[in-house]
């Protein structure tokens, strides 16, 4: 049935296209939203990608499957994107956290979005998928591509290096650069798993948003921190892949309210000029 949609869309037919897409564009946005951080860009970048890809699909050789050759156009167009922009410093959540605290009008759009939104709850794990991106955008995009196709969405190496047209050997290398820069962050920041962490921040949103929750116990139904007693560093890493690849960031229970508070940290490190210049932000004040 799907070799005969394929067919169909390769003989220009944009409906069985669009039906082929359909089945990954869920993913896909998602891919590009830990990528990019940004709702807009990445409705802006998938509707890109489904006209490229259209539009090339007679040079679509079938070497892999139509997902990753779709991927491949979609990383080109977010490569194009981010590489405009700066690296972003480890610290990048402690800013943000400054920044909220400091501006009353933004810690206000977070208790509205909390509040108001069907999307507004808060879980510390949704916030640890949060960190994860924030710390992923500190590495290299080849590394956070490679990282994040690989870690969360299960790729293979042979299809990274296809997205990336890169050999497995330098895919691998970028695998084991971008595993042992983000343990070692989390090593140094997360104190979750370390008791001599600086940011607590899942944590301490916690007693926030959810105030009559023991956070104790919310902590320890984290199997993260049941390992950080008994799992050395890289064991570590990969309880939290495991964790945070079960979260789609855009869809959810707490997807609005982790927006928000990424758009404040966005903010606090000049990636976007003012909290409050979209439609959406203001909306929700």
């Amino acid at each position: 049935m799907e070799e005969e949609i394929l067919k169909n869309a390769l003989a220009g037919d944009i409906n069985a296209f669009q039906t082929l897409f359909a089945g990954f564009q869920q993913q896909l946005k998602s891919y590009l939203y830990r990528l990019l951080t940004d709702r807009n860009d990445v409705d802006d970048l998938t509707h890109d990608t489904f006209i490229r890809a259209f539009d090339k699909l007679s040079t679509f050789n079938q070497d892999a499957s139509l997902k990753t050759w779709v991927f491949k156009i979609a990383t080109n167009l977010a490569y194009d994107h981010l590489r405009k922009q700066k690296r972003w410093p480890a610290d990048a959540q402690d800013q943000g956290a400054k920044l909220a605290i400091g501006t009353p009008e933004i810690s206000q759009s977070f208790r509205i979005v909390h509040q108001t939104s069907n999307a507004g709850a808060y879980e510390m794990r949704e916030h640890i998928d949060f960190c994860f991106t924030c710390i992923s955008k500190t590495l290299p995009i080849e590394n956070q591509v490679a990282l994040i196709l690989k870690d969360m969405y299960d790729f293979q190496v042979r299809e990274i290096c296809l997205i990336l047209d890169k050999t497995e050997g330098v895919v691998k290398h970028l695998l084991h650069d971008s595993r042992d820069t983000m343990t070692n962050i989390f090593d140094n920041r997360c104190a979750l798993i370390n008791k001599n962490g600086i940011c607590d921040q899942c944590s301490q949103l916690n007693g926030i948003f959810n105030p009559k929750q023991n956070q104790q116990e919310e902590r320890m139904k984290l199997e993260l921190v049941k390992g950080s007693k008994k799992f050395d560093r890289s064991a570590l890493f990969e309880l939290r892949t495991m964790l945070v690849k079960a979260i789609d960031p855009l869809h959810s229970a707490g997807a609005d309210l982790q927006d928000i508070i990424m758009r404040c940290t966005r903010t606090a490190i000049g990636d976007v000029n003012d909290f409050f210049d979209t439609q959406a932000d203001k909306a929700g004040n």
